[in-house]
């Protein structure tokens, strides 16, 4: 396979998966809305950091585990119980915080480790990974290497990377707009991970 066509699918898989509402792309315009779009970028590498190493797990997996579906449960499971934590932490954050908030910049280093602490805590990248190369190995579209690997990482990097940040572009000139939403942000994320953490439950019961 070619880098370029390595690339592409990464970009494409990445940037698919990153467009659809969920906690890392919510916490972009939180902090965004919060701290300003520098503060959301450094977050965003964060994200992108370890986004890197989970494609390349799930582009491993792919090829070593698709008859060992077992752990593919038992990360699941984990997940779960994180999501779980983390909807009960939203809600914390939510009813506990009644001022307005005002702008605040986060310092760079603060923002990207909590960038690759939200990150490590999406379980879900890996099986997600995971399912899409292996629909595009039974497609013959993929053929498993340490290379072709490495650069479907690079371009699922960069397409994560572009979609977080229009994330963050966006919530800065529409702020005015998103005000209350801003103020309701924990609650959101909570009810978010907490309906995804329901899901997953019934889905593993």
């Amino acid at each position: 396979m070619t880098i370029l066509t390595c690339m592409f699918f990464g970009f494409v898989i990445a940037s698919t998966g990153s467009i659809m509402p969920s906690f890392l792309n919510l916490t972009v315009v939180k902090f965004s809305l919060k701290s300003g779009k520098k503060s959301a970028f450094y977050l965003i590498a964060g994200f992108a950091t370890v986004l890197f190493f989970q494609a390349n797990i799930g582009a491993y997996l792919s090829s070593a585990l698709m008859e060992n579906s077992e752990y593919i449960t038992v990360i699941q499971k984990v997940g779960t119980a994180i999501l779980v934590l983390l909807s009960i932490n939203f809600f914390r954050l939510h009813f506990k915080s009644t001022k307005k908030q005002h702008k605040e910049e986060i310092e760079k280093s603060k923002a990207y480790l909590h960038g690759i602490g939200m990150s490590l805590l999406n379980t879900f990248a890996i099986p997600f990974y995971f399912t899409s190369i292996s629909f595009l190995i039974g497609l013959e579209y993929f053929e498993y290497s340490l290379l072709n690997s490495l650069y479907f990482s690079i371009g699922s990097t960069m397409g994560s990377f572009f979609l977080y940040a229009c994330y963050a572009t966006i919530a800065t000139k529409i702020e005015d707009k998103l005000t209350y939403i801003a103020s309701k942000m924990d609650f959101i994320l909570g009810c978010l991970t907490g309906v995804v953490a329901i899901g997953n439950l019934i889905y593993l019961l």
